[in-house]
């Protein structure tokens, strides 16, 4: 994009940038609306049916009470299976994985990703794989990179988003 002229036409590295910004986008979309899904319905994949939000299971409590662990597992134990906690949970997988899918509100939504992401890395300190880094920052990371290179544009509804009226009002809402 240059700025002060017209629109351009993007060169084939410009190109293939934006695909990747939008695999990614969508991708980590579906990761977020995924595990929303699966834990709401107990589709089997994680989590059985029985186990399901919709049938009295909680989307906090196997993982908490029994995988947290380090210097925070007490806190995350403390917390596992409290209706506040589901329901914060719930509703931040389900809104960050539709706002990343559609590219819109793509600040916040990588915010609280990023903030969701590293309290999943906290309660499981230190990482299987790796001393100090794993995927939880690994995604956290591209989520700051989708909202700062304008992902939601990008074969999404951003740009209509961006232009809205309480969008204008509230600038994080970007």
């Amino acid at each position: 994009m240059t700025i002060g002229r017209g629109p351009t036409v993007p060169t084939a590295s410009q190109a293939a940038a934006n695909a990747l910004l939008v695999l990614l986008r969508l991708s980590l979309g579906w990761i977020f609306l995924w595990a929303f899904l699966d834990k709401l319905f107990g589709l089997g994949h994680e989590t059985p049916s029985a186990r399901a939000w919709i049938n009295g299971g909680s989307p906090t409590q196997g993982f908490l009470a029994n995988s947290a662990t380090g210097p925070f597992e007490g806190f995350y134990r403390g917390i596992a299976g409290a209706a506040w906690a589901d329901w914060l949970f719930m509703i931040g997988l389900a809104g960050i994985g539709i706002a990343l899918i559609l590219g819109i509100g793509m600040r916040l939504a990588a915010g609280a990703g990023a903030l969701m992401l590293i309290l999943m890395y906290t309660a499981v300190l230190p990482p299987a794989n790796n001393p100090l880094m794993d995927e939880h920052l690994v995604y956290a990371m591209v989520l700051g990179l989708l909202a700062f290179s304008h992902a939601g544009r990008v074969c999404g509804l951003g740009g209509w988003w961006e232009r809205q009226a309480v969008v204008r009002r509230c600038p994080f809402l970007v």
